[in-house]
């Protein structure tokens, strides 16, 4: 016999009206809903569908977010707050020489 499970149909992006895109992007910018969980609650079968109509529609720069990978360690932000320190320390000194000399 055979397994009367049923079968999904395969979507494209381009199956989904623009209406129905920007309901799903509205939801997921108000924070109703992650993007995960607006995968779930309306079928949609890409991974990443979601995030790219974000990308694409979304008011917010979503390009511009950092991921969750890049975020630095404390032992990290230290170093580099340090370099940073240790760059304007130099500028300091510099200008303070041209101050002198002039």
């Amino acid at each position: 016999m055979e397994s009367q499970s049923p079968q999904r149909q395969k979507r494209s992006q381009r199956d989904y009206s623009l209406a129905f895109k920007l309901q799903v992007v509205a939801e997921v910018e108000k924070g109703e809903l992650t993007y995960k969980q607006a995968q779930k609650k309306y079928g949609i079968q890409g991974r990443s569908t979601v995030l790219v109509w974000m990308r694409k529609h979304s008011i917010l720069d979503w390009k511009e977010l950092p991921s969750m990978s890049q975020k630095n360690t404390p032992e990290q932000r230290i170093k580099e707050l340090e370099s940073l320190l240790s760059k304007e320390k130099e500028k300091v000194h510099v200008l303070n020489v041209a101050i002198d000399i002039a």
